[in-house]
């Protein structure tokens, strides 16, 4: 948050924005506004979409979700039932009971395979991402921020960005990774965290904010050159209009501000009947109200996710899962099976099913993606607790919206639910199904000035074909 500070006292952005008779939206930059940035909204090879990333953090199982086996032996099959989804013959686990009746509209991935066993963030940021948020890389091409309204292209969330009450860590990984790209394009981040955020205190007495423009414009470039000191000039601009767009508040405050949604919106969205407090205190991630955290918050992040999106974001990645409570080992500091998809997935159930009726109803459901993974899956055999443990062969993924044809199931897994049965796809099909999402990539292709790494992460066949 932009803040100016004249010794003793700060005037914050939210105060700021409540001023408006002083005219700060009289304040104009247009050097920073100029036509390369303006030309760059217009490109060619954006398609205009936008991705929203759910990150599943803790490694969802696939038999609990969306491949339930009922089948197999006991032991192996969902711990939690199964439940008769809108397409026939197809079976969620018995906690997705919200999405089984929209499931004509989902696309399930039952034959995604991470490559990894290990707590981190991939796929969003690791090596098939070139350990670059996947975000920065559309960033890069798309501009820091939306030049006509100042808003961040690329944004993280987390649930303190809806809540004042949630406790503890927040990602297994440094989401804000910019890999060889520069600070310019770190992700945005309500709430705290972000590097822009970080840096931009103004030191200027509040008389000299009001009355001399040309002194807060100086001050604003001090903290680009601050922040980039041995970068380019390019860098400068495009920080130089992160700052101004966060000053002057425009379509990111709006859609920071769920006050301005619709009161029945936000209550369709609301997951805070889920949080059960003490309910989940036989894991210690339930005394450190982790669990409590996730299904308070995930709905309201899907919403304010939803209206970034909107005021011009093209990535947003969510991070609901303090500490990785999708990772249910029933060893004391997590849940078993059957109680961890209680406390987490009747939340994200219902938090998601929201969305995508909120998007059909918006008419947003071709202009939106919603991907839903995690880092891993879970094995086969429930252990003698009750819970799975870390699981590389194979995961949950969903999808939703973004041009790709609802009602499908891509890919089949063994018996036993371990590995994939038909060819196996990977963080690599699924970040070129992003890029080809975002961009159109025949465009692209002849783009001047588009970073090799993101031709690269397009070179991959995308999972599904999107219109």
């Amino acid at each position: 948050m932009l803040t100016i500070f004249d010794g003793n006292e700060s005037i914050d952005r939210r105060a700021m924005l409540r001023i408006g008779s002083l005219g700060l939206a009289g304040l104009t930059l247009p050097t920073l506004l100029a036509a390369r940035a303006a030309a760059g909204e217009k490109n060619a090879h954006l398609s205009g979409k936008s991705v929203i990333y759910l990150f599943q953090q803790g490694g969802p199982s696939q038999f609990e979700t969306f491949d339930p086996k009922p089948d197999a032996p006991s032991g192996i099959r969902a711990a939690t039932g199964t439940t008769q989804t809108k397409v026939p013959g197809l079976l969620f686990g018995d906690t997705m009971s919200r999405l089984a009746t929209l499931a004509d509209k989902l696309t399930v991935v039952r034959s995604f395979q991470t490559n990894n066993a290990g707590h981190n963030i991939q796929p969003i940021v690791g090596p098939d991402s070139l350990n670059t948020n996947i975000g920065v890389h559309y960033a890069r091409v798309a501009g820091a921020t939306r030049a006509s309204s100042g808003t961040p292209t690329n944004a993280v969330i987390y649930p303190s960005a809806v809540s004042e009450e949630v406790p503890g860590p927040q990602a297994r990984g440094n989401l804000k990774a910019t890999g060889s790209y520069g600070s310019a394009y770190t992700p945005f981040v309500p709430g705290a965290g972000g590097e822009l955020q970080n840096d931009m205190k103004l030191n200027l007495p509040r008389e000299r904010f009001f009355d001399d423009r040309r002194s807060l414009l100086a001050q604003i470039d001090r903290l680009n050159r601050k922040m980039d000191a041995g970068g380019q000039i390019e860098t400068m601009d495009k920080l130089q209009q992160q700052a101004y767009g966060l000053l002057l508040g425009g379509g990111v405050a709006e859609a920071l501000d769920l006050s301005k949604e619709d009161a029945k919106t936000v209550a369709r969205y609301d997951t805070s009947h889920f949080a059960k407090k003490g309910q989940w205190n036989k894991a210690k991630r339930g005394q450190a109200g982790y669990y409590d955290a996730q299904a308070a918050t995930i709905g309201k992040l899907l919403l304010l996710a939803r209206r970034l999106c909107e005021a011009g974001c093209g990535f947003v990645t969510i991070h609901a899962s303090y500490a990785g409570v999708w990772d249910m080992h029933a060893d004391g500091n997590n849940l078993n099976m059957v109680d961890g998809m209680q406390a987490v997935g009747r939340s994200f159930d219902h938090a998601v099913a929201a969305f995508i009726e909120d998007l059909e109803e918006r008419g947003l459901t071709d202009k939106i993606m919603l991907v839903a993974s995690g880092e891993m899956g879970r094995t086969p055999k429930i252990n003698k607790n009750g819970g799975r443990n870390h699981w590389a062969k194979l995961a949950p993924l969903l999808l939703h919206g973004g041009g790709v044809r609802g009602g499908q199931v891509i890919g089949q897994s063994t018996r036993d639910g371990g590995e994939p049965a038909t060819e196996n796809l990977t963080p690599k099909h699924l970040i070129s199904t992003i890029m080809h999402t975002l961009f159109d990539v025949g465009q692209l292709r002849l783009a001047r000035g588009v970073p090799p790494q993101v031709a690269r992460l397009t070179q991959a066949q995308p999972i599904v074909e999107v219109s």
